[in-house]
């Protein structure tokens, strides 16, 4: 998996980390804190499912507690939340702990 396709995102880099390649490629964004259970419980399934895109989907992490703009720009109201960037605008998401298969069936139509 390259590391090249998970990274952090700020509120200063968000646009062009994450809007800008959503033209090319699907960018999943997990909002998520450091202090959330279900967060972590998560985020082996996201890096699984971004290591088997081999490059065609990019996961952009934010720390909600360090980029409360972000989490405001977003209307983030629960953690973990995961919203799928399309064309530079927010096509598909859950919020809190689903199953790998779900997600892999919500993100599936967007390749």
């Amino acid at each position: 998996m390259s590391q090249a396709s998970i990274f952090d995102v700020t509120a200063d880099t968000f646009d062009r980390l994450v809007l800008e390649p959503s033209f090319d490629k699907p960018v999943l964004v997990d909002f998520w804190a450091p202090w959330c259970v279900p967060c972590k419980a998560l985020l082996p399934a996201l890096l699984n499912i971004t290591a088997s895109h081999a490059g065609k989907l990019l996961l952009a992490k934010v720390n909600c507690d360090e980029q409360a703009a972000l989490t405001e720009r977003f209307g983030i109201r629960s953690l973990p939340t995961v919203v799928l960037f399309r064309n530079g605008q927010p096509v598909d998401g859950f919020a809190g702990i689903q199953p790998e298969s779900d997600i892999r069936a919500t993100l599936e139509p967007h390749f």
